[in-house]
């Protein structure tokens, strides 16, 4: 599969533009100069200043129209098509957490079940050169076979928010195969950067220790056994939607599915300490944060870990930001919109 830039004569519908990787992909194309419809209901999961925000950056540009609303509402995302008649969507509108579904189910299944299943249909009526959705590491479950490959086996999800994420690849493969539609899921892990979701364990530690309380560890103290995470920065991974974006699947196979991720798992312990070198020299001081262990959560997984190998041969995708780098960048972002002293 070629790599292609982007065709700036199109129109692009992003879904959960106001979102941490819908407002960094609605920011790139707008800056390419493409024209971009984005949706998100802005809901109350995490701070809402933080998506208007991100928002306010995107009404700067020309060609971007913002819609408040909401995926699982079909009338609406029908006439979007109708009216905007987008030639690519990248869907990315979802309920997010996985701690978070066990608490409250039922937005899941009408963001990430409801909502998805109607930008098919809307896909299906109104043709569209290719669909991306969001999809995401969790489908791995606790899967103990590392690196994670996309031809691995992924039918025992942890969480509702991941059985909602590989339900997603089940009826994105359906559709395409019935009605053509080219379509292309990506599984995201851990996606961290400046301007992030407040409710991931990088931002969270930052908010503990900016409010005098200690961080807490879901590893049980257990460092010989730590858990994994394959964190990837949102930079390398708007890199990656743009380089797919820039190479429609072919014909022949119009459901693929790609891990994107770092390739490259840290241990939370040394992302901590990492998180607070970067933090000490935002600061220009030195920052401890105070740690209380717990055992693992329920629906937690101890290591993702991507095999990025079939992104990389498809569009030549390899992550090039350092945990060193993007931490930086993250707590540098965070001492200036906080105002955190």
């Amino acid at each position: 599969m070629g790599y292609r830039s982007l065709d700036i004569s199109k129109t692009y519908f992003i879904t959960g533009s106001a979102g941490f990787i819908g407002f960094y992909l609605s920011k790139k194309l707008l800056e390419k100069g493409c024209r971009v419809i984005g949706i998100d209901n802005i809901n109350n999961y995490y701070d809402v200043n933080l998506k208007y925000a991100r928002l306010e950056k995107l009404r700067s540009f020309e060609k971007f129209t913002f819609i408040k609303g909401d995926i699982a509402d079909k009338d609406m995302i029908i006439s979007i098509f109708k009216e905007h008649r987008p030639h690519i969507v990248v869907n990315l509108a979802a309920q997010a957490g996985v701690r978070y579904s066990i608490e409250n189910p039922d937005v899941y299944i009408g963001s990430n079940i409801v909502g998805f299943f109607n930008i098919l249909e809307a896909c299906r009526h109104n043709p569209v050169e290719h669909l991306i959705y969001a999809s995401s590491s969790s489908v791995y479950g606790s899967n103990k076979k590392v690196p994670f490959e996309e031809s691995d086996f992924v039918d025992h999800p942890v969480s509702l928010y991941a059985a909602t994420k590989k339900s997603n690849e089940l009826m994105a493969y359906t559709y395409s195969h019935l009605y053509k539609i080219p379509a292309t899921g990506l599984r995201f892990f851990t996606v961290y950067g400046p301007m992030g979701r407040p409710d991931m364990a990088y931002f969270g530690f930052t908010n503990r220790y900016f409010a005098g309380e200690p961080i807490k560890i879901f590893n049980n103290g257990d460092f010989e056994h730590d858990l994994y995470r394959d964190f990837t920065y949102i930079d390398d991974i708007i890199e990656g939607i743009e380089r797919l974006l820039g190479s429609p699947p072919v014909e022949t196979v119009p459901h693929k599915v790609f891990n994107i991720g770092n390739n490259n798992p840290e241990k939370l312990m040394t992302f901590i300490e990492i998180l607070e070198k970067a933090l000490s020299k935002a600061l220009g001081r030195k920052v401890v944060f105070s740690k209380v262990f717990e055992p693992m959560k329920p629906g937690d997984v101890s290591a993702t870990y991507a095999s990025t190998d079939k992104l990389h041969k498809a569009v030549g995708f390899k992550p090039s930001t350092s945990i060193e780098e993007g931490l930086q960048s993250f707590a540098d972002w965070y001492v200036e919109y906080y105002g955190a002293k």
